[in-house]
């Protein structure tokens, strides 16, 4: 700390301030770095390098390989810390594309809810969209089932593609937690992956009613749209640029 600052105050006033002696500063200073503090100066150095040379794009999983190809071996946690003290931090390879698609021939279910978002008791009503979060290692996309009574996340599933599997998984694990759904109305907008001839028959299988948003109309959904409101978003995250259907 002292050795950071000793450029913009006096040495002794920075030894007042830290409490610790002016001879004991200087004589630290002047004892050779312990091995492993120069380990730790050759790898940071060695990060900053493995982090430009992959384009600012690695997370620490990554950059251990990349760093490994280059003969250098170090832990991922190891890792992790030394990015942190660094401030190293991931960029997006490209501006986020849009989630769910409804540019498509599928077949599109009636609006069964009309903006009346209330039910009576459990497993009545869900509401189910996808959304996308930033993480170190790029872009994850997130679909969830939520109930409308409960307002419980009843289900979801992550995955780095948007496919008809992402929505099924996610309502797989709603179905398994909750079981009686025999009747229950599902709501979502009309993205492909809802519209899809399997993910149909699936709510067919089910015993479960499709609904599906208006086109254009993102308050058809309220409910899912306000929950994924509160998750924690990066500033830099570019929310506007989502495609709503």
């Amino acid at each position: 700390m002292i050795d950071d600052m000793r450029l913009t105050y006096s040495v002794p006033f920075l030894c007042r301030i830290f409490d610790v002696s002016v001879s004991g500063y200087y004589a630290r200073r002047s004892r050779p770095l312990s091995q492993r503090a120069q380990e730790e100066h050759r790898l940071e150095a060695e990060i900053r390098a493995a982090h430009k040379r992959t384009r600012e794009t690695h997370g620490p999983e990554r950059l251990q390989k990349d760093l490994a190809e280059h003969g250098v071996n170090a832990g991922v946690c190891r890792i992790r810390r030394i990015r942190k003290k660094l401030g190293i931090r991931c960029k997006q390879k490209k501006k986020f594309k849009a989630t769910t698609n409804s540019r498509h021939n599928l077949p599109v279910r009636d609006n069964l809810l009309e903006q009346r978002f209330d039910a009576a008791a459990p497993n009545q009503v869900w509401v189910t969209d996808i959304t996308y979060i930033s993480t170190e290692e790029g872009w994850l996309y997130l679909a969830g089932h939520k109930d409308i009574f409960t307002k419980e996340v009843v289900g979801y599933a992550m995955d780095v593609r948007m496919t008809k599997e992402l929505v099924s998984k996610s309502l797989l694990r709603a179905v398994a937690s909750k079981r009686n759904v025999n009747g229950l109305v599902h709501h979502s907008d009309r993205g492909s992956q809802y519209c899809s001839h399997e993910y149909i028959r699936l709510l067919e299988q089910l015993g479960i009613k499709a609904s599906m948003s208006r086109k254009g109309n993102c308050y058809d959904n309220a409910p899912m749209e306000s929950f994924w409101g509160t998750l924690t978003w990066k500033p830099t995250t570019p929310r506007t640029s989502r495609e709503r259907v």
